[in-house]
């Protein structure tokens, strides 16, 4: 739990630094301009901006307060086995004990197992054996001395002793070699984030409702010269609409048998429920980017967008960067409002990492103002997220982006976007473990499913795609 945490701090501090950097572009945009104020629809966006950023910071703080009780708790049990493991049974603290008539704590026949106690001191702090273990390495280390000084009677613990020729092989030595199975290290299998997902602007679901719409002016009114005095002015009628995005569910179940869960040492329930979780984030992300059906329009498949054609046999960054030029001109003139994001593979952007000049210069370099012309800068070095700035909008990265569109079947694609313009709702997300419905077989089923939404097609002409064969799979 303490990892996923910190995985979902990252993913915050990097959405949050994000939104510093849209901020940042939005009031260096009017600097740039010469005027004092922001205009009438920068001030909304820096508004709207700042209120993202103040509740990702609530976030970012609850996040650190669960982070740190966790961190808090691990010291406590580490401390309370470093106690258990210094101090004997009585609470004396015992450096050495010398073994006489005691018998000792592993032997032949008796109670106590050194592997089942390595076992249950590692994952689960068991006191008691971690306690036992200290005292058997004690017992061992004071026979050695024993043995060091030429201790009769330790001699003759030793009598009776055969040595073998014995290795780690199964049949000559090997069984008493056992796995060391390091559960609480488990490896989480590797999922992308959901950056586009996250990139749109978001709301809440509203309850009660299977579908959402949106009244739109289809055609608006119209104003002309007048001809002469006292004749008629123009008169054009305003038509409306609607737009309609309709509720989906996401979800997903797995079945685990009784037993795991109780011989388990570490809570499988909850290692399968992030990882639907986690699952469920990704399939989110995609649904926002390339779902294609009546009325769930991802980004990808909105009808109207603007379309950029990028086609070369042998595509060079240079030639691309008057396409992403493109991309942002058609938001303005077609919106009337800025573009602000830009969404692309990791792929696309290594790519355009690995280009240089004639003089061997990168041409996307890993700072801003450096001393030579530069076609994108670089704000760090991640697999997702926030990346850096070309065309002075930041670049987000996901590998959700498909890589196998085209006629090929080996293009990606850019999204230029004025994101506020996406509306995706979202529910709350649902984790549950039933016992009742597989009781017959001992089973639990577990279960984690959401209701999400999305309007892409608000305004089509707030979505530029950057396509073809100058996106096909890069060579480096």
């Amino acid at each position: 739990m303490l990892a996923y945490l910190r995985k979902q701090m990252q993913s915050a501090l990097e959405a949050r630094a994000a939104l510093k950097t849209e901020i940042d572009g939005i009031v260096k945009a009017a600097e740039t301009a010469g005027r004092e104020k922001l205009s009438a629809d920068e001030q909304t966006a820096f508004d709207a901006k700042r209120s993202e950023i103040r509740a990702k910071d609530t976030e970012i703080e609850e996040l650190d307060t669960r982070i740190k009780d966790l961190e808090e708790d691990e010291k406590r049990e580490q401390r309370a086995a470093e106690i258990h493991a210094r101090h004997g049974q009585g609470g004396e603290r015992r450096e050495r004990v010398t073994v006489t008539s005691e018998p000792e704590t592993y032997r032949r026949g008796g109670q106590t197992s050194y592997f089942r106690d390595l076992f249950r001191a590692q994952m689960k702090g068991d006191a008691g054996a971690a306690e036992r273990l200290q005292r058997n390495d004690r017992e061992v280390a004071d026979r050695l001395d024993q043995i060091a000084r030429g201790a009769a009677d330790a001699l003759k613990g030793l009598e009776g002793i055969e040595t073998r020729a014995l290795t780690t092989v199964d049949g000559a030595g090997g069984e008493f070699v056992p796995p060391l199975w390091m559960v609480n290290e488990y490896i989480e299998l590797a999922r992308a984030g959901r950056v586009a997902a996250d990139q749109v602007r978001p709301m809440a679901l509203p309850p009660g409702t299977d579908s959402i719409s949106l009244p739109r002016v289809a055609s608006g009114t119209a104003t002309a010269e007048q001809t002469t005095q006292n004749t008629a002015v123009q008169n054009t009628d305003a038509t409306t609409g609607s737009v309609t995005a309709n509720v989906t569910t996401i979800a997903g179940q797995q079945v685990v048998s009784q037993q795991l869960l109780d011989q388990s040492p570490i809570n499988m329930d909850q290692i399968l429920l992030a990882d639907l979780a986690a699952d469920y984030a990704v399939k989110a992300d995609v649904f926002v980017l390339t779902n294609n059906a009546t009325n769930k329009v991802g980004l990808l498949s909105v009808s109207g967008a603007n379309a950029v054609t990028y086609t070369d046999a042998s595509p060079t960054v240079a030639e691309l960067y008057p396409k992403g030029a493109d991309a942002v001109q058609q938001i303005h003139t077609g919106r009337f409002m800025p573009a602000d994001k830009h969404l692309m593979h990791p792929r696309r952007w290594a790519w355009m990492t690995a280009a240089v000049d004639t003089a061997g210069r990168p041409l996307v370099v890993p700072a801003a103002n450096m001393p030579q012309n530069v076609l994108a800068a670089m704000s760090g070095v991640v697999s997702e997220g926030f990346v850096g700035t070309w065309h002075g909008l930041p670049v987000f990265l996901d590998p959700n982006i498909p890589v196998n569109l085209g006629t090929g079947t080996n293009e990606d694609r850019i999204i230029t976007l004025r994101s506020t313009d996406v509306i995706f709702f979202e529910g709350t997300p649902q984790a549950e473990a039933f016992r009742e419905t597989k009781a017959d077989q001992l089973s639990v089923l577990l279960r984690f499913y959401n209701y999400v939404a999305l309007h892409a097609s608000r305004y089509p002409k707030s979505i530029s795609v950057i396509a073809g064969t100058g996106l096909v799979t890069p060579t480096f």
